[in-house]
């Protein structure tokens, strides 16, 4: 039935398929970026969590009887470490960026995005009218000023970018939280491959700027990341936390979050608390092979390298499975040129990454 949008796409050299790779391959693509999706304690004490409680299922959504003392610990603990007033449990990053947006945009108010946010908050802004969005460049706060001052409008003016982003890595600038704190704008910041990965605790962007977050400030974050789990939160105040639980529609029409994920996470958030300083190190080390290698100086564990060629990123990536390493071949639409993308997991050795690094040098 679409057989001639497939074509197109395979012709293309985007065709898109599900693979089970080898466990052998040393992985340098995913997103565990602290090797936690491995750790079997970790498991271990999530699964003696989880039979503690009478049911191993939520049951229901969150606001019917399907909230836990596993969701009720665990919101305790991310709100205490990132010092926000509340937290929200939710089943996924998208659906945490949907609920954010769909339900904080209200009629009058005016959303600023940056245009390399994530899909599912593109995807959650054509539920709002065309007048009520405007996608400023990426990373620059001078664009997102001007239109911010030259849009008039009678309710909230909120804006929404990235902690680290996916595909480039790079950093959000400071100077976002400082205008939107100067303009008292509402400010969300999805922080799904910031935390865990950067900031003097780990914590994210919030940490690494040393920011104190503030009413306006909004924080999601992503538990199938550096956290080894599958899941999403929501840090923000009293006041707005309690606004989504009554608006968000993907947090009152689903079923609560696993509760096995939700003590996962809960697990490899004291975990990365407890082993900050050991942690930090070896993502100091390993950003620094990447800098000795590849001349790319970087905060985060993400690292683009641009080839440009569809057929070649395809070519690079299976050149090095077969010498043993697993990257990300990324081709459009996620990206407007193709790109392998590197990721420099702490539980890689440094010979590995560097290996890695080398052969790259050499095809690309």
């Amino acid at each position: 039935m679409y057989f001639k949008e497939l074509n197109s796409i395979k012709k293309s050299n985007r065709l898109r398929t599900r693979k089970i790779y080898d466990q052998n391959l040393i992985d340098l693509a995913s997103n565990d970026y602290l090797g936690l999706a491995s750790n079997k304690e970790l498991f271990q004490n999530a699964y003696k969590r989880v039979l503690q409680e009478q049911y191993t299922s939520p049951k229901a959504s969150m606001l019917v009887n399907g909230y836990s003392l596993i969701h009720k610990e665990f919101e305790d603990t991310l709100k205490k470490a990132n010092n926000f007033e509340d937290a929200l449990v939710v089943g996924s990053g998208f659906l945490a960026n949907i609920s954010l947006i769909e339900a904080l945009v209200r009629k009058g108010d005016v959303l600023f995005i940056d245009e390399e946010y994530h899909a599912s908050g593109m995807l959650a802004t054509k539920l709002l009218s065309e007048k009520q969005v405007i996608v400023f460049k990426h990373n620059d706060y001078k664009d997102l000023q001007i239109k911010f001052k030259n849009t008039e409008n009678k309710g909230r003016k909120i804006i929404a970018i990235e902690g680290v982003y996916s595909m480039q890595g790079d950093l959000a600038p400071k100077q976002i939280f400082d205008f939107a704190n100067e303009e008292n704008a509402l400010l969300i910041v999805d922080e799904a491959h910031s935390s865990g990965v950067i900031g003097d605790n780990l914590l994210g962007i919030f940490d690494f700027y040393k920011i104190k977050p503030k009413k306006n400030h909004i924080k999601m974050g992503t538990l199938g990341k550096a956290y080894g789990s599958y899941g999403a939160y929501i840090l923000a105040s009293a006041n707005i936390i309690e606004f989504l639980l009554n608006r968000a529609k993907a947090v009152i029409y689903t079923t609560a979050p696993s509760l096995f994920d939700m003590a996962l996470g809960h697990e490899s958030l004291k975990y990365i608390l407890e082993n900050k300083e050991k942690l930090k190190e070896k993502i100091s080390a390993n950003l620094q092979v990447i800098n000795d290698n590849l001349g790319i100086s970087s905060h985060s564990l993400i690292i683009p390298i641009e080839i440009g060629n569809n057929k070649k990123v395809l070519e690079i990536q299976d050149i090095l499975k077969q010498k043993g390493f697993l990257v990300g071949a990324i081709r459009q639409p996620t990206v407007k040129n193709a790109i392998i993308r590197l990721i420099a997991k702490v539980d890689v050795s440094s010979k590995d990454l560097a290996k890695t690094c080398s052969i790259l040098e050499e095809l690309r």
